[in-house]
């Protein structure tokens, strides 16, 4: 089945920016999408994921909290595939589960986020027996998150990394198309259009009310980030505008 005849009811986990582009992409399809986060009095750590997500028929996971410490990431990324794992199992519902693209290499195991995101996809294929790991790489909406995270007084640091940027919007299409199964296959993965530098894209940024400053992070990652370990491989697919397209609708 595609399209409509797929889709009869989706469960978003996660009320940040993707769990958002992630709802309004599969309601632009005509399904019906709700978003279940913090903010609207659901905690997927707390409630009882199976009764309040058992009616859909698809659930998508998308929970996100900035935790750079290795032992709390792991501890909420397990946890909540964990939850929602079991809410799927016992509905009979697809998951799907949003990730990021090569953060299971050994080189970045050192960053406490994505050595997270690795184990949630670990946990997510022992434990989802309907699953879809959609895989992006960096958004481009990340360039405006990092200058919100790391700015101190009128300065903002910005780590040194080069990356294959990608619009929220055009991942939350992918996503949409998985739960609505006019696309198939366990894992996808999707990058932007063009190789750029976490600090060009800070710089294009439109509000110059903050000074960036880069930042070269001293460790093992940090010079994997600098020399292109998040470059996602030639075959992966390009999706969405070039950045410089997209920056215009920040308004």
């Amino acid at each position: 089945m595609t399209g409509l005849e797929g889709l009869m009811h989706t469960a978003v986990v996660g009320g940040g920016l993707s769990g958002r582009a992630i709802q309004h992409a599969l309601t632009r399809r005509g399904g019906t999408a709700e978003l279940f986060s913090r903010s609207t009095g659901f905690d997927v750590l707390r409630d009882d994921a199976a009764r309040r997500l058992g009616h859909a028929e698809v659930i998508v996971e998308a929970t996100g909290r900035f935790i750079i410490g290795r032992r709390s990431a792991m501890d909420f990324f397990t946890r909540s595939t964990r939850a929602i794992a079991t809410a799927a199992r016992a509905s009979g519902a697809r998951h799907i589960l949003l990730s990021i693209v090569n953060c299971d290499l050994p080189e970045v195991q050192g960053y406490g986020y994505f050595a997270a995101k690795a184990a949630q996809e670990r946990v997510a294929r022992q434990e989802s027996e309907n699953l879809t790991v959609v895989r992006s790489t960096q958004w481009f909406e990340f360039a405006g998150q990092n200058v919100d995270r790391m700015r101190f007084g009128p300065f903002a640091f910005v780590p040194t990394m080069t990356i294959k940027p990608v619009a929220l919007d055009a991942v939350a299409d992918v996503i949409a198309e998985c739960a609505t199964r006019d696309r198939s296959g366990a894992t996808q993965e999707v990058a932007g259009p063009e190789v750029t530098t976490l600090w060009e894209l800070t710089k294009q940024l439109p509000d110059k009310r903050v000074t960036p400053v880069p930042l070269s992070i001293p460790t093992r990652y940090g010079r994997a980030f600098r020399s292109g370990v998040l470059i996602p491989a030639d075959q992966v697919e390009m999706v969405g505008p070039a950045y410089s397209a997209w920056l215009p609708t920040l308004g």
